[in-house]
Order: structure tokens, then sequence, then C-alpha cells
């Protein structure tokens, strides 16, 4: 155990000592990096008796001093009695390491405890985390989100599930409720990381038309900003323009979700799009054009440096 189960000092404005943890239903939380730590935040803020792991142990010392809740060394641990588990990594390997394995969450899971997958990941390997789940009486959801960091620390991400019994994801659906404005049940396992694959294929095509707008406009002599509050109460309106068009004329490239993590999801998007048959030519010319950011350096600045492609050619 790394943090011990006693309570906390109590701030000068309380009456008394703060309970390390809630008293709702026992969940665990596992990935606490800029998306799972907000997210595991508002279930502590919500009252759930939460355990928290994360790979780096200091990152879930850091989340235990801000909440109320507990952190373990192992998923294994982290899971002991837990109703739901959710997890939030960065990919299909992480995604098996954390979960399977004789210190994985699973081989600590009662039966009739749920997986909640957060993780952008493959179709394939949640399906393959399911099957392992049913055989130790587990229920399973694949369920990415969208909204990014912003939408992690308002509580305001949309999820997309995939689950085989909809009475599991009923369960779940509260859970996730804290933290999320939209949460729908989309098909089978898989389902939810397929829906989560055609939200970022859109949202490629949107960053690229927005890129190319705003270097046309500066090449024009427009002003961005009055265009932009123009053209963004018309059918160009998006998220994007709303949020980036702004720090896109900057060339300021700090505000949302790194390259390197787009590039990671459009791949599978690709390889997703050899089995079913799809053509993804946007996508796939996207995806080039993120890897020359990349080559400039770019691996951690935000989707919307597409643009400097095009101010900096």
């Amino acid at each position: 155990m790394i943090v011990p189960e006693t309570s906390r000092p109590a701030p000068e404005d309380a009456t008394g000592p703060i309970p390390v943890i809630g008293t709702g239903p026992r969940v665990a939380f596992l990935g606490l990096g800029v998306m799972g730590a907000p997210m595991a935040g508002h279930l502590s803020k919500a009252d759930y008796r939460i355990t928290v792991y994360n790979r780096t142990a200091k990152k879930a010392l850091a989340w235990v001093a801000l909440h109320r809740g507990l952190a373990k060394p192992t998923p294994v641990e982290a899971v002991e009695d837990a109703e739901v588990v959710m997890l939030c990594v960065g990919n299909d390997d992480d995604v098996r390491s954390v979960v399977l394995g004789p210190n994985g969450a699973l081989a600590g899971m009662k039966p009739g405890s749920i997986l909640v997958d957060h993780t952008t990941a493959s179709a394939d390997v949640a399906r393959e985390i399911a099957a392992a789940c049913a055989e130790r009486g587990v229920g399973f959801v694949d369920a990415p989100v969208s909204g990014g960091q912003a939408g992690a620390q308002n509580g305001a991400l949309t999820v997309m599930c995939g689950c085989d019994d909809p009475a599991v994801f009923e369960k779940v659906k509260v859970v996730i409720a804290p933290y999320s404005r939209a949460c729908e049940l989309l098909g089978g396992v898989g389902s939810g990381q397929l829906a989560k694959m055609v939200n970022q294929i859109c949202i490629a095509g949107v960053v690229q038309g927005l890129a190319e707008g705003i270097n046309f406009a500066q090449r024009a002599g427009l002003d961005v900003e009055k265009l932009v509050g123009v053209i963004g109460k018309g059918a160009a309106q998006s998220w994007q323009m709303d949020n980036r068009a702004g720090t896109m004329a900057k060339g300021e490239f700090e505000f949302g979700f790194a390259v390197e993590w787009m590039r990671k999801d459009l791949g599978i998007c690709l390889d997703e799009a050899q089995r079913n048959g799809a053509r993804l030519p946007m996508t796939a010319l996207v995806d080039q054009f993120y890897a020359q950011v990349m080559a400039r350096g770019g691996r951690r600045w935000d989707t919307s440096s597409l643009v400097h492609l095009l101010q900096n050619d």
C-alpha cells in the first residue's frame, strides 16, 4: 500500500478531518495521465471509494495528495473489491500490460465486476480483453472518449461505448456520468473503438480544412479574427474553428491533443480500413502531413499545427 488508510489533517476552514476515501461504491482507476487524472478526480468528488494506480508511482501519490482516494503499487492490488474498474492508458500494448498477467487488473477482479477501457485503442484489443474478461465472469465495456484534456477537467467528455450486454453498460453509465456530458452504447464489443476512429477521421479533415483556410486568409491579407467572427456564425463553424483558429493564426500549438497521439489514432483508423475495405484518402494524406510536422520537431505540438506546414513552406 502506498498511502495509509488514515484521515488527512483538516484544512483551516474545515470542521474535522477529511476522510481519505469516499463512502460510495468501490471503483478503481488505472492510468493517471492528462485524461485519467481529472476523470478519476471527478469520481472522487462524487464520493466513490476510489483506488488508483499509475505506472509512474509519483503520479499516483500526487493525485492522492489532491483527492480523496488510495493508491496501490500494482493493478491487481488496486482493483481489490472494486465493483467497476476504469482504465485509461496509451495504446494496445499498454492495455494488455495493465490488464493481463499475474499483476494485471484482471487477476484481481471478482466475478460480476466490470472493466471499462477508456483508452483509444484498436477494436481487436477490445475484443481480446473482452474474451479474457468473459472467462473470469467479468463484464467489459470499450469506452474511448472525446473532448480532450479540457473536457476531462470540466467533466464534459463524450464517451463512445461498445458492450455485448446492455445491462452491463447501464451499470457503468452511472459511474461514467461525473466526467461525461454524453455516453452512448453504439453496439457490441469494439463498437466504441470503431466510433472513436470515425471521430478522429472527421477531426483530421476539419483541422486540415481550417489550416488551409487560415493560411489562405493570411496570404490574402484578411483580418483572421474578424473573418472567423463572421464565417464562424455560418456553415463553416466547427469546434476547431471556435477553439483553434486564433492560435493557429499566431502559430501557437500548445493547447490540445498532441500530434504523436493523433498519428497513433490515425494509424489505428488506417489499419481498420484495410480490414473493412473503407477508403480513407483524406485520412491517409493528413497522416502524412502529421509525419512532416513531427519531422519538424512537432511531436508534442497540438493537432492544429498542420497550419505550420503551410505558413512555413
